[in-house]
């Protein structure tokens, strides 16, 4: 029984597609920590890929991806203003530059 590795896509998206795969970047104390390491998280749509993920920061901010980690969060039930009600779902991508590399966030 063998496994085989599938050969990575290459996606082509135009510049609007673009900046609609890239929602924002997520700014919290543990992604400042890992932007030591070179890596970006950013908040994706839900029916995002990998591949359209990474097609998108190497057009958007003129970097090279080694790796692309996405993490689906689902909502929670909370009260809002006495009432219950429910967060949405949300999709979190950490995306690894190569070494030397870094999007400064802050500077925009």
């Amino acid at each position: 029984m063998s496994i085989r590795a599938r050969k990575p896509e290459k996606v082509t998206l135009s510049r609007a597609a673009a900046y609609d795969t890239i929602l924002r970047p997520i700014i919290t104390e543990k992604a400042t920590q890992a932007s030591e390491n070179g890596q970006v998280t950013f908040a994706v749509p839900l029916s995002a890929t990998k591949p359209e993920i990474k097609a998108a920061v190497e057009m958007l901010f003129d970097v090279n991806v080694t790796a692309v980690n996405t993490i689906l969060l689902k909502g929670k039930s909370k009260m809002f203003k006495g009432r219950p009600g429910r967060r949405s779902d949300m999709k979190k991508a950490m995306v690894t530059l190569a070494e030397g590399q870094n999007i400064d966030l802050m500077g925009v």
